[in-house]
Parts: C-alpha cells; sequence; structure tokens
C-alpha cells in the first residue's frame, strides 16, 4: 500500500475533531502492520468503495471511548457505552470518513463512497481487512489514545 494514500485521511482527522470539540490532535507514530488487528475496547469500522478499497478503522479502549464520547457530548457524563455514546463515537468516524473522502477528491483520487459505520466493541477481538498490509496511525487526543488503521488498495479501471 502507498504510504502517501494515508495523507488525506490524516488531514481529516486533524481538520475535523477540533471541529467536534478537541483541542489537540497530535500524530504520535505511522506503522506497518499485518491485515488482521487485536483489540480491547471499540473499533469503528467504515469501508470505502471506488478506486480505493478496503476499511479504515478507528479504535480505542473501552475507557477512551467513554472520555471521547464525553467530550464530543459537550462534558456529558459517560460512565457507559451506552446508545447515545456509541452514536456519537460512530458519528466522529462517519465525518472523519467522509471528510477524507472530499481530501482524496483534492488530490486527484475521486468517485469514492463510504459505507455507514459499524461499531465493533469487545474484548480480545480480532478484525481482519481485506488487505495484505494495514497502516497504523496513533494520535492523542486531548490526551486520548486513538488508532487509526487504513488498509486501503488502488483498484485499477
Amino acid at each position: 500500500m502507498d504510504i502517501n494514500i494515508i495523507n488525506p485521511l490524516v488531514v481529516s482527522f486533524t481538520d475535523i475533531l477540533p471541529q467536534i470539540g478537541f483541542q489537540s490532535v497530535e500524530r504520535r507514530s505511522i506503522s506497518l502492520v499485518g491485515s488482521t488487528l487485536d483489540y480491547d475496547g471499540v473499533l469503528v469500522h467504515i469501508s470505502l468503495v471506488g478506486v480505493l478499497k478496503g476499511a479504515i478503522l478507528i479504535g480505542m479502549s473501552l475507557d477512551s471511548a467513554k472520555q471521547f464520547a464525553s467530550k464530543m457530548m459537550m462534558g456529558m457524563d459517560v460512565t457507559e457505552l451506552d446508545s447515545l455514546a456509541q452514536s456519537a463515537i460512530s458519528e466522529m468516524g462517519n465525518m472523519v470518513c467522509a471528510n477524507a473522502c472530499t481530501q482524496f477528491a483534492k488530490a486527484g483520487i475521486s468517485g469514492l463512497d463510504i459505507s455507514p459505520p459499524l461499531l465493533l466493541i469487545g474484548k480480545n477481538g480480532q478484525a481482519t481487512l481485506p488487505v495484505p498490509q494495514t497502516i497504523a496511525i496513533h494520535f492523542s487526543v486531548d490526551g486520548i489514545d486513538v488508532h487509526v488503521y487504513v488498509g486501503l488498495l488502488q483498484v485499477n479501471s
């Protein structure tokens, strides 16, 4: 996978999160991982189709997801990841990925569509993406650890 394919997503993540109440969005690291991801907590899964195909996943621990949802809901106390908190996390993923499609179009990659967000919650979970390798980007968002996984392939038209 071409590392440059992640730039529109990084721009989207750092542009959108301040619009929904976060003050600090810092990219910490980027690494190449396999197609299978182990997780404890929450993963927002959004598929991309078009000239790029694959998935973008945004993951965080359950406690981080509660903090994240609380921040999105203007400081409302979130003690459990109920349907309202889950909706907030899913909507963040939707906003970031929709904006990423706009950023891809600006970079000359147009005609992309995204799926509605799928929220995965669990302990000792695994998600396998339909790509040989995934790029993992670690962010700190107001001190909350967030991992963005990009598993996209360019499709020849």
